[in-house]
């Protein structure tokens, strides 16, 4: 199991957890859903009190992986599977993401 705290605009807004069998969960913090200025960190994640899951990694989540000689560089210079989905996220949202998203890991979950 990998998990990753989610960022949005440098307040915690959830966690992302990869389980074992290769499926995903995003569950939004308690302190996230009791404060309703808060807004949902996606259109396909909208702000609930229960766990999304997933077989893939979240389509939110795969459109923030670059794609080309990119993935390609991200992937060799870090020694990161061309499928390691999760592990391309945890590599390049922690720093260098589009918008007010950022995943950082979580190391001893």
């Amino acid at each position: 199991m990998r998990q990753a705290k989610v960022f949005y605009k440098d307040m915690e807004a959830g966690v992302l957890t990869q389980l074992d069998d290769g499926a995903f969960v995003f569950r939004y913090s308690d302190a996230w859903m009791v404060d309703d200025g808060k807004p949902s960190i996606s259109l396909t994640l909208p702000k609930s009190n229960k766990e999304y899951h997933s077989k893939n990694l979240f389509p939110f989540f795969f459109n923030m992986l670059p794609e080309g000689s990119n993935k390609q560089v991200l992937c060799h210079y870090n020694r990161i599977d061309r499928d390691d989905y999760f592990g391309q996220l945890l590599a390049v949202a922690k720093f260098d993401s589009i918008g007010a998203v950022r995943v950082l890991k979580i190391d001893n979950p």
